[in-house]
């Protein structure tokens, strides 16, 4: 893992700007947490380290002053690390939890999977872990709006079709259901994709490549794990559209699926590898206006009544009553979960691909094309407005493809 061109920039900004990151290591043995130090002491000018051997005394400490994130091992007597995350999301919301851990069973994965960003495996090189947490700390300066990140922070995961849900769970009560008709089913969706996405590129699954095709991802983590996270830990949850019934939920729904299926097409026809991850860019682009109407509806609401008062463009109205858009809550959200970096950056900027520093074709390159296609077809609030930027497509040498790309897309419908 790297960090892009923008969180590079974003950690530059922060480090020159903002207070040094506080961030908190928990584990119950001593050696461990020295190792941590050495291993981390070029990080001092940076961040302020502080290290705790059980979860009472990581309490005590947050108790004391703010920190920006906690990295705590699994396996510890009395407080575990899970009880201890859980405490720490009720308590202290503003904080990133990533767990480093060495012998993890399953169970304890699982149960941990709706209180985690990410997890770690011991042993854990420094690059990795010094990566992840300036990462999560690149993200933080990315989105300015304090509302917006306190927000992702405490969302455990995404409202699913219900449809779906309920196709999902009845599934899987057949003795003989295959792993594809499993994927099928959360392929189609925003919100099991994403999650499932997250979890299978965990290190506690140790992929020796990343994942982003969500049937390979059931088909790795197996039926016998689906059915526990959907029907024991309830990882999947309804999409409750009563508070926003005038914003066509299904609309999206159809939209992300349209976008995710032209993107791949685009990226296949550019000979882009692997092509799944511009399913998944594609599929998961709106991310983040789902995850605003289902825990913003208020908000949300009045920055659809703006666009439509004021003609503007859905990322223009959310900027000036989110401070912040559904793009940049998307890359949040999706980045402090650990998925990729060419995904987070395609949504970043697939309102906006300019801003890429990019002179070739890339994922941002498919996602912007086939969202602005998508909308000729499922269009989203005020989508009349989203135009291709022709300037982007010439500075990556594409222009003469845009054609093509339109007909072949289109062609389907």
């Amino acid at each position: 893992m790297c960090l892009s061109g923008r969180q590079h920039q974003a950690l530059h900004d922060g480090y020159r700007t903002d207070r040094m990151k506080k961030i908190l290591f928990v584990d119950d043995e001593p050696k461990v947490l020295e190792a941590l130090q050495r291993m981390l002491r070029i990080m001092r000018h940076e961040w302020e380290m502080e290290f705790a051997t059980n979860g009472q005394k990581a309490l005590e400490i947050l108790e004391k002053e703010p920190h920006d994130v906690i990295v705590t091992d699994m396996r510890m007597p009395g407080m575990d690390g899970a009880q201890l995350l859980k405490e720490v999301k009720e308590r202290f919301p503003r904080l990133v939890r990533i767990i480093l851990s060495g012998q993890t069973d399953q169970e304890a994965f699982l149960s941990s999977a709706r209180i985690v960003h990410q997890f770690l495996s011991k042993p854990c090189n420094m690059e990795l872990l010094k990566t992840t947490i300036e990462r999560t700390c690149a993200l933080q300066n990315l989105l300015k709006s304090e509302l917006l990140r306190q927000v992702a922070l405490q969302i455990e995961s995404l409202p699913s079709q219900s449809n779906l849900y309920e196709e999902l769970k009845e599934t899987l009560q057949y003795p003989n259901v295959s792993m594809e008709t499993i994927g099928k089913i959360i392929s189609r969706d925003i919100g099991m994709t994403a999650k499932i996405i997250q979890l299978v590129n965990s290190a506690y699954y140790g992929m020796r490549r990343r994942i982003a095709n969500p049937t390979e991802a059931v088909i790795v983590l197996g039926v016998d794990v689906i059915k526990s996270l959907v029907l024991m830990y309830n990882i999947f949850s309804h999409f409750n559209n009563v508070q926003l019934p005038e914003f066509s939920a299904e609309m999206l729904w159809k939209h992300s699926s349209a976008t995710g299926a032209f993107a791949r097409k685009i990226a296949m026809m550019e000979n882009y590898k692997p092509a799944d991850d511009a399913l998944v860019a594609g599929l998961l682009h709106d991310l983040g206006t789902l995850a605003l109407i289902a825990h913003l509806p208020s908000q949300y609401k009045k920055a659809l009544e703006l666009t439509r008062k004021e003609n503007i463009p859905i990322p223009e109205a959310e900027q000036k009553i989110l401070n912040g858009t559904h793009a940049e809550f998307g890359e949040y959200l999706i980045g402090l979960w650990g998925i990729a970096d060419t995904i987070v950056e395609a949504l970043a900027l697939h309102h906006s691909p300019g801003r890429s520093t990019d002179k070739s074709f890339t994922l941002i390159t498919a996602v912007h094309v086939a969202d602005v296609l998508a909308n000729e077809i499922y269009p989203v609030e005020n989508s009349a407005r989203m135009k291709v930027d022709f300037d982007y497509i010439a500075k990556t040498g594409m222009a003469d493809r845009f054609s093509m790309w339109r007909e072949s897309c289109l062609s389907a419908f």
